[in-house]
């Protein structure tokens, strides 16, 4: 089944992250049992480079990318480029061990797939992750750049989608069959964090944040209940809030911590992360007191809403620490 679309922007589709952490306890747990058995279930390092053909995408693209991201190298025969480019990218998905999986396509042979995926000219280099597809690059690409690239999907795929990669074991046999990773038991708190995520799809937000505040209660730890609260806390703070009065009032009073605490609000909710960890860092620097607390207070809330794995959140961590400091 190909798994739910999640939002790319701001504020997290719950119920994907709930279904990326599930994923990656699933991941994870097959990793664990690889490792226990020896390496039972790994890959070998020849299976991290495969053609695939349109018969075969669906099983070999959209079925392993929601298990590892699948990158793509649309190439032909006749391509100099392409010569100059795969090997690049098959040695770096050796050296990435298992971070991700390289599919390569001769567009000759698989014109349909050509197709559908835009191609307008050869190389192109696109992924796949959880079986949504993003364009990479087109063309010659420098060594750095494929590797940043690459360094950013692996990013994607672990935090947005819970996307642990492949266990490889130089000594597997290549084209071994993998066992699939049994299913993970359903938790105690399943059943009231599922009909959190149907509130919040209804516009019940407070009937989503009291359902997070119960889980939290018996299990205060609970990562999902936790990120949950801090996003619906989050939506109920902006849904009726004018948003031209809101940025209007931030503009006029630089150093007004409730006017700039309110329009961090919606840059986070509009996506604009870094905008809105930018925004209260400012002000953190030019108030005091208890405006300056509240400031870095929300700027706390936010930081659980993004994810405490997110680069910007510790790159905002950072700067905040200097601010205070």
């Amino acid at each position: 089944m190909q798994p739910r679309n999640m939002s790319m922007s701001g504020v997290v589709d719950l119920a994907a992250v709930k279904q990326a952490q599930e994923a990656k306890a699933k991941a994870e747990q097959a990793r664990a049992e690889a490792a226990r058995t020896g390496g039972a279930g790994a890959v070998s390092p020849a299976d991290l480079v495969i053609d695939v053909d349109e018969a075969g995408f669906e099983s070999d693209v959209l079925q392993r990318s929601t298990e590892v991201p699948v990158v793509i190298d649309f190439w032909a025969e006749w391509c100099e480029p392409c010569k100059q480019l795969s090997p690049v990218l098959e040695r770096l998905a050796v050296e990435y061990n298992g971070r991700f999986l390289l599919a390569k396509i001769d567009v000759d042979a698989n014109q349909m797939l050509m197709q559908q995926f835009g191609v307008q000219g050869i190389p192109a280099v696109f992924a796949v992750v959880a079986g949504q597809a993003l364009p990479l690059f087109q063309g010659a690409a420098g060594e750095q750049q494929i590797r940043q690239t690459l360094d950013q999907l692996v990013q994607v795929g672990e935090e947005r989608f819970g996307l642990t990669g492949l266990v490889v074991d130089p000594e597997a046999e290549p084209g071994a069959e993998r066992p699939v990773a049994p299913e993970r038991p359903a938790g105690p708190h399943d059943a009231a964090l599922d009909a959190a995520v149907q509130a919040m799809d209804a516009g019940d937000l407070g009937g989503a944040v009291q359902a997070y505040k119960n889980v939290l209660a018996e299990e205060p730890g609970n990562t999902e209940a936790k990120l949950g609260l801090a996003q619906a806390e989050l939506l109920q703070r902006v849904q009726d809030a004018d948003p031209q009065k809101v940025r209007r009032e931030a503009a006029d009073k630089p150093g007004d911590a409730q006017a700039q605490i309110a329009a961090a609000d919606l840059d986070l909710v509009g996506g604009h992360v870094e905008d809105a960890f930018g925004r209260l860092i400012d002000t953190v620097r030019v108030t005091a007191g208890d405006d300056r607390d509240a400031v870095r207070l929300r700027l706390l809330e936010l930081f659980e809403v993004v994810g405490a794995d997110d680069p910007r959140v510790a790159a905002a961590r950072r700067a905040l620490a200097r601010a205070l400091f």
